[in-house]
């Protein structure tokens, strides 16, 4: 497995980032608040998902759903998905992430 990377400075960059590509993903994705990074893995190989693209920046989120507003590059905490004119992301915390840990050894 091969992993490349993009780092960002802040959460909302990164917001901004798989916003663009919400529309066919639908308008929720997953991100990982994980050993002091939020990520997302993009898979760049879908077919093999030999290559990803990890997507990250330091900092950390609660688990949960995050409405983004892309207009005011702003993000809150929710309790539901409730506009089709907004980004959600749900946060998960996991206890354990295989391609995370290999990806973050290498950063």
């Amino acid at each position: 497995m091969k992993i490349e990377y993009e780092e960002f400075e802040t959460l909302e960059d990164i917001f901004m980032y798989l916003a663009s590509a919400a529309p066919p993903m639908k308008n929720t994705m997953p991100i990982n608040s994980y050993k002091g990074y939020v990520m997302s893995f993009i898979p760049l190989s879908p077919s093999t998902g030999e290559v990803y693209l990890m997507l990250y920046a330091k900092g950390s989120l609660e688990p949960g759903i995050y409405e983004f507003d892309v207009t005011s590059k702003s993000y809150k905490k929710v309790e539901g998905i409730e506009r089709a004119d907004k980004v959600y992301f749900i946060s998960l915390t996991p206890k354990r992430n295989t391609i995370a840990d290999s990806a973050l050894e290498n950063i």
